[in-house]
């Protein structure tokens, strides 16, 4: 039997869909779970696309999440919505938020979105990008749980704390990233353990403090931020914005569902949207086109811009199918049918 299996979109979605059900997901969380992760698959970004289902049962079935939760939106203010997830997981929070926050932007220039109480595991890109969608300039953020030390230190204290942004191009795919403050994201070192890969030099440290190159004991030990300082700053950065500042909790007081259920995966999450149009009104075209130097300049010297592999990777997926671990396929059919 091949490592590998290839399937298509459509069958795909449908597997997801199957496997959050039948553990309990509603409806309406399953499809949200099954858009994020499909979006990653489809974008060939495996740490956060198919292979998080099992993540997300594990989850449930630790009582680290509330499968039928019904979000609860407050307009807090001119330029601020507030969606409380109520223990449910982010996505199907962020969708209902999402037209609440587009209408405030676009009215007033600038708007905030704060999830709070919410289980996070997505990437935060598709997010960004549906509102760059939009004709808006987005900022995500949000901490996770401590799994990183900081720069200098030798024990977990920020989450892998990931921002992306997103910018609309006219007539063009829109200049996105989404990066983890961490080295990697935490589920690249997982995808390492599983596959029973070593991890680079400079990723992680053990539980005494030692560099490491074992999964393993990365994951026992902590993840180092990128930049050294600038890293470390960044991250602290993040575990402010998205959690005091809108009323919710810093990374390190918050732990992963575990089996004896008490852990407490909840958190918060902030999405800032910015219009060109209202800052600048008839002449946000003129504006966006002049941003469109920058990145002519970027490529013109060889470089790439962010996300460029993913939007390949789109184009691929869509014409071919996905192609993923054959184990992790049996996997999810047994998520689906156990």
């Amino acid at each position: 039997m091949s490592d590998d299996i290839t399937i298509s979109l459509q069958e795909a979605e449908a597997l997801s869909n199957k496997v959050l059900t039948h553990n309990g997901f509603s409806q309406a969380h399953a499809d949200a779970i099954t858009r994020s992760v499909m979006a990653a698959q489809r974008d060939e970004c495996h740490s956060h696309g198919l292979y998080r289902l099992i993540g997300c049962v594990q989850t449930a079935l630790n009582g680290g999440v509330d499968t039928q939760a019904e979000p609860t939106i407050t307009d807090q203010a001119v330029s601020v919505v507030k969606v409380d997830a109520n223990k449910g997981c982010s996505l199907l929070s962020f969708e209902m938020g999402k037209p609440h926050l587009i209408e405030k932007a676009k009215r007033s220039g600038i708007a905030a979105l704060a999830i709070n109480n919410s289980f996070h595991f997505s990437a935060l890109w598709p997010e960004v990008e549906a509102l760059s969608a939009e004709g808006l300039v987005a900022l995500a953020m949000t901490p996770s749980h401590a799994f990183v030390a900081p720069a200098g230190g030798t024990s977990p204290l920020f989450g892998t704390n990931p921002i992306a942004f997103s910018w609309p191009r006219p007539g063009n795919t829109p200049y996105t990233f989404d990066f983890a403050t961490s080295v990697v994201a935490r589920g690249e070192i997982e995808l390492h353990r599983r596959a029973g890969k070593s991890i680079p030099e400079g990723w992680a440290i053990d539980n005494e403090g030692n560099s490491t190159t074992d999964p393993v004991a990365a994951l026992a030990g902590a993840m180092l931020p990128f930049g050294s300082y600038k890293g470390s700053a960044l991250s602290a950065m993040v575990e402010l914005l998205a959690g005091p500042l809108i009323g919710d909790l810093l990374g390190h007081e918050t732990q992963a569902a575990n089996t004896e259920k008490t852990g407490k995966p909840f958190h918060g999450e902030l999405i800032i949207a910015m219009s060109p149009e209202a800052f600048l009104g008839n002449d946000a075209d003129t504006h966006l086109k002049h941003a469109e130097l920058l990145f002519e300049g970027i490529l013109a010297q060889g470089a790439r811009l962010p996300s460029q592999r993913r939007f390949a990777a789109r184009e691929r997926s869509r014409n071919s199918g996905i192609t993923f671990p054959n184990a992790l396929h049996e996997e999810l059919k047994a998520l689906a049918s156990s």
